[in-house]
């Protein structure tokens, strides 16, 4: 790798990552008072100012989950139907859509997923994310040499994920503060002990929760942020996976480890129909090195970048507790990865023992 395609490389990591958190400082900075006063255990009169604030019941961002989590005893259900269409990859160095180039396989794919969350406690969220995944792909070169070629299709059980949230800060509506949360994920390698091929990439979506390499057992952690600017809401996060090592034969194996980056605009347009539209930045980067300094010998070993931005309609039906969003989501940018088209639609249930949901 030369030194313009490292520092490209670098330079747009930090860009995403400073994008966010840049975000972070503008309130700690805009703020210092409030939030110098904040405890890890939110206050429950700082709680209730906030439920009782401007925040329509909707299904919220398609790219990331909810930042702010489930009051005690709520709980929601989110089947989440993923596609994928690649017909061109980027190279080496970092570049626009205008100089990809026709990819190594044509990757068409169908991710479903289904996410439950549960609000345990006021301050803590738990939940699993099960899923399926279905590929084909065919040759390239020979498709476009008018040759067809074999095509390669696979069905089967996809990765688990079971995920905790803990929110050390909830936003104040009447100050520029925001909810800030934490969140753990670990990735069980379901697919592989239930003998799901590996579609060509070797990710799951760019936008299927933090996005992970398929078949691989990770550990995720990750800081969100949120906050309501009636009719907007703006959110975003940065998730850092680790993959354990794994194994070919008789070869340890080791993969760099992953970065997703988030930012997501939302503006509402119909607050009792919770009609809006979102705008979602996504980043995904494979990086140069391992959390455990092992040498990287498998996977993209000069590391990849995929920039994608997606538009989302969002809405409820009626006034039931079903809310639902649509998005197609486009590689606006990458190095070492596929340029795709992510069409994805979402419909999530809540539930509140209670009776009336809130919206987390």
């Amino acid at each position: 790798m030369n030194i313009l395609t490292a520092t490209s490389k670098r330079v747009d990591i930090s860009l995403l990552v400073g994008f966010t958190f840049l975000a972070l400082a503008y309130f700690y900075v805009h703020d210092p008072v409030t939030l110098s006063a904040f405890e890890w255990v939110p206050s429950e009169e700082e709680i209730q100012k906030y439920r009782q604030s401007w925040n329509p019941l909707s299904e919220g961002p398609l790219l990331i989950q909810a930042v702010d989590i489930h009051p005690e005893g709520q709980l929601s259900v989110r089947p989440f139907i993923y596609g994928q269409v690649a017909e061109h990859s980027y190279g080496n160095r970092f570049t626009l859509p205008t100089e990809r180039k026709p990819g190594p396989v044509h990757l068409y794919s169908v991710s479903p997923l289904v996410t439950i969350a549960y609000g345990l406690t006021n301050h803590v969220e738990i939940g699993t994310a099960l899923s399926m995944s279905s590929f084909w792909a065919r040759d390239s070169q020979s498709f476009n040499q008018g040759k067809g070629g074999p095509m390669t299709t696979n069905t089967g059980f996809g990765d688990v994920s079971l995920f905790v949230k803990y929110r050390p800060i909830i936003q104040d509506p009447d100050t520029s503060r925001p909810s800030v949360t934490l969140y753990s994920q670990i990735i069980l390698p379901s697919s592989r002990w239930t003998g799901t091929e590996r579609p060509p990439g070797g990710f799951a979506p760019i936008g299927r929760l933090p996005s992970t390499r398929f078949g691989e057992l990770g550990f995720t952690e990750g800081l969100t942020f949120r906050k309501n600017f009636r009719p907007f809401r703006v959110s975003g996060g940065v998730f850092y996976t680790y993959a354990a090592p794994g194994s070919e034969g008789a070869t340890t194996t080791y993969t760099g480890d992953i970065v997703n980056t988030r930012f997501v605009f939302e503006h509402f347009l119909d607050d009792k129909k919770s009609l809006a539209y979102n705008l979602e930045f996504v980043g995904l980067h494979t990086l140069t090195w391992r959390a455990d300094g092992h040498a990287i010998n498998r996977g993209q070993r000069s590391g990849s970048t995929t920039l994608g931005i997606e538009p989302v309609i969002q809405w409820r039906f009626g006034d039931s507790n079903f809310v639902g969003a649509a998005g197609v989501l486009f590689t606006v940018a990458g190095q070492n990865a596929l340029d795709a088209i992510y069409p994805n639609f979402s419909i999530q249930w809540y539930w509140r023992k209670t009776g009336k949901v809130i919206m987390r």
